[in-house]
């Protein structure tokens, strides 16, 4: 079976763990440059009026020409803290926010250093709650290209700008303000998790 190579990202999209799931084995891209504008210290969730975009700040900023295993976070502003008020006020009236609540809570008062070991931990718990049956590892080096015989390339796919022009269809499920908003397609796997709980992940609905 093929090894899924891909970005390491803040809660990811929903079609990521969608992806994740159809892999026994997923190395996380560590030796990339930091890219501006992706998902890396950016999720999406949905709030009253819309899409809402969580960012975390880092230092010496987004335009920073480091690898991704070298950014660090920025503590200066209690980003952990708005964070967590957003998520509680999109989700506190969703089904299984309750449910998952606590431990997230304790997840978002734990300070790390840098980007990668955030979105690791986020990863961890994300699988472990949606039962995952993945291992992982990262990667030890660069390479631009991986054979395609044992490896699938996911590495700078998923934007904020193209992820739902690559993937306009991916599965449905409900979602607090669908009925006011329509469904959004492509949110943060949080989403999902507090709408429906850790049920299968479905078809990921891959057009690419």
């Amino acid at each position: 079976m093929k090894t899924l190579i891909i970005d390491i990202q803040y809660f990811s999209s929903v079609i990521a763990y969608n992806k994740l799931s159809k892999f026994s084995h997923c190395v996380f891209e560590q030796y990339e440059w930091f890219q501006k504008m992706s998902f890396r210290n950016r999720c999406t969730l949905s709030g009253a009026n819309g899409i809402i975009h969580l960012s975390i700040p880092l230092e010496n900023g987004r335009d920073q020409k480091k690898l991704i295993r070298d950014v660090k976070i920025d503590y200066r502003e209690n980003w952990q803290d708005r964070h967590w008020k957003t998520i509680t006020s999109c989700y506190n009236r969703s089904p299984w926010f309750e449910f998952y609540r606590d431990e997230l809570f304790a997840l978002f008062q734990k300070r790390v250093d840098f980007l990668v070991d955030w979105n690791m931990g986020c990863f961890e718990w994300v699988a472990e709650k949606l039962g995952l049956a993945v291992s992982w590892s990262l990667s030890d080096a660069y390479r631009a290209t991986y054979d395609e015989a044992y490896f699938e390339d996911w590495r700078g796919l998923l934007k904020p700008s193209s992820i739902n022009k690559l993937f306009p269809s991916p599965p449905r499920y409900p979602q607090v303000f669908e009925e006011r908003l329509g469904f959004i397609p492509n949110l943060s796997i949080l989403d999902r998790l507090f709408c429906a709980g850790n049920k299968g992940l479905g078809d990921a609905g891959e057009t690419v």
